[in-house]
């Protein structure tokens, strides 16, 4: 069962609570209602602003906009747990499964890293996206716990300061080193590759890639467009799909620290990926 709604509160509808208005509104049990607030599909619109609801027994004033998006089948998934791997305070560095969002949507935020991360972190904190990665991309990322840290960091990443290595099992025998200068989407788009490893029996080579830039699904159009798809792209390329997902790991970040004024640098074993992802080392 998939459902949008959208209504702005009456005057004879201000004083109700938001489980009661929504639930009378599309015809769901009030439980449902609650599940689908907790996990963010309920946002709401008041004066300039407009925020997730996640408070059940929020009132209704009147000129509120309530906005319900309800896809049950969405909201029963359930996603692996990422892991924080250094925190900072400010800022934390987590290992985000394949499978889990960067961050969420209008129908609900439970399934990303940004939502996952203020449940699991002690003391509990807000989390602002900085970069993001593919949903079926598993691998290192940051995430700013205050609003000014978070600017500071995509500004890094914008201006091209953070430097991201990935690995990726690719289809066929990869050249030994190579750069891929092909635009994407009208804009340009910069690839490096090496190859670590080639296995003739899978027919399969083992890439450590680096990008400059940081279009949509980059390194997997980039890769498949040079005639060698990640293995387990389940968009690009043919005869490259398996049975273990995506075979695209972003392994290492490093960049200037904004509190501690100093290069750090973050990076994941192949001892790591094989326990926690579907890889396999060279």
């Amino acid at each position: 069962m998939k459902m949008e709604l959208q209504q702005t509160i009456a005057a004879t509808d201000a004083g109700r609570k938001v489980t009661d208005f929504l639930a009378d509104a599309s015809g769901l049990s009030r439980q449902r209602i609650k599940d689908a607030m907790a996990k963010g599909a309920v946002w709401l619109r008041r004066g300039r602003g407009r925020k997730r609801l996640r408070k059940a027994t929020e009132v209704l004033k009147s000129g509120d906009r309530i906005e319900l998006y309800y896809d049950a089948e969405l909201l029963a998934r359930t996603a692996p747990a990422p892991i924080c791997l250094h925190d900072a305070g400010a800022y934390s560095v987590w290992f985000k499964p394949a499978g889990v969002l960067s961050q969420g949507n209008d129908f609900g935020d439970h399934l990303s890293l940004l939502r996952l991360a203020e449940q699991i972190l002690e003391p509990r904190r807000t989390a602002f996206a900085v970069h993001r990665l593919d949903r079926e991309t598993a691998g290192l990322m940051l995430i700013a716990h205050k609003a000014g840290l978070a600017a500071q960091l995509s500004a890094l990443f914008r201006e091209r300061k953070v430097e991201k290595r990935y690995r990726a099992w690719v289809l066929g025998e990869l050249p030994h080193s190579g750069r891929i200068d092909a635009r994407l989407d009208g804009k340009p788009a910069h690839t490096r590759y090496q190859r670590l490893s080639w296995d003739a029996d899978r027919r399969q080579s083992l890439a450590e890639i680096d990008i400059d830039t940081g279009r949509t699904h980059q390194i997997r159009r980039h890769l498949s467009g040079i005639g060698h798809p990640v293995i387990g792209d389940p968009r690009y390329g043919e005869g490259n799909k398996n049975t273990q997902g995506l075979q695209l790991f972003a392994v290492a970040l490093a960049f200037e620290c904004p509190l501690q004024r100093r290069r750090v640098s973050f990076e994941l074993s192949d001892a790591f990926l094989s326990e926690h992802c579907r890889y396999r080392p060279a």
